[in-house]
């Protein structure tokens, strides 16, 4: 009896050979060849699952946002039910920061596929959607949350906008090694209070 082949386990252990090679060697490294010996694997296999290298780069963003999703839940899950939009922001932006060696690898990869979407239009479609949905997300935590808003102070859509753009540029510098960690938290920390207020002194 032929024995059965799990596809989805394939398509992760390639995409994860993917990503160790673009993190450790760069994404001008990433290729059919290269992911397929990471992997120890055959070039006919890889091609079997990805037709392009368009299309391994795309689920190998997938991966990272799954990561990404699943360490968010473990970080907002000790808030309860119904968290504050400011604990629940701090915890989910602080937790897409790459703080730690793991972190650090995704967001090498991510930051990779960001650059390289930025010449391939096609590419980065895939991208509009789940960026549209982030941001709407942060827009009505600031809006629930910040009392600017409700006294018309603030607009929540362009204050998400500026909070994704510094918790990205934080990230950028952290994984160039110009900020340590902590200087990353303690600059989010300082945009939410400009959006929430300062949280009172423990």
């Amino acid at each position: 009896m032929p024995k059965r082949v799990d596809h989805r386990e394939r398509r992760a252990l390639i995409a994860d050979a993917l990503m160790r090679v673009a993190a450790e060697q760069g994404l001008e490294a990433v290729s059919l060849r290269h992911v397929a010996a990471a992997a120890e694997v055959s070039p006919g296999m890889v091609q079997h699952y990805f037709r392009t290298r368009d299309e391994m780069m795309v689920f190998a963003l997938a991966v990272v946002r799954e990561r990404n999703e699943a360490r968010v839940r473990r970080a907002v899950e000790p808030l309860g039910a119904t968290p504050a939009p400011r604990a629940l922001l701090r915890a989910m932006l602080a937790e897409l920061l790459p703080l730690d060696e793991e972190r650090r690898a995704d967001g090498r990869v991510a930051l990779a596929f960001l650059a390289y979407t930025a010449v391939r239009p096609a590419v980065a479609a895939a991208l509009h959607d789940e960026t549209a949905a982030l941001l709407a997300f942060v827009a009505g935590q600031i809006a629930a949350g910040s009392p600017l808003v409700a006294d018309g102070r603030l607009d929540p859509e362009r204050a998400a906008v500026g909070l994704l753009a510094v918790m990205e540029g934080l990230g950028i510098y952290v994984l160039g090694g110009h900020y340590p960690p902590e200087t990353a938290l303690a600059a989010l920390d300082a945009q939410l209070d400009l959006i929430f207020g300062a949280e009172p002194a423990r």
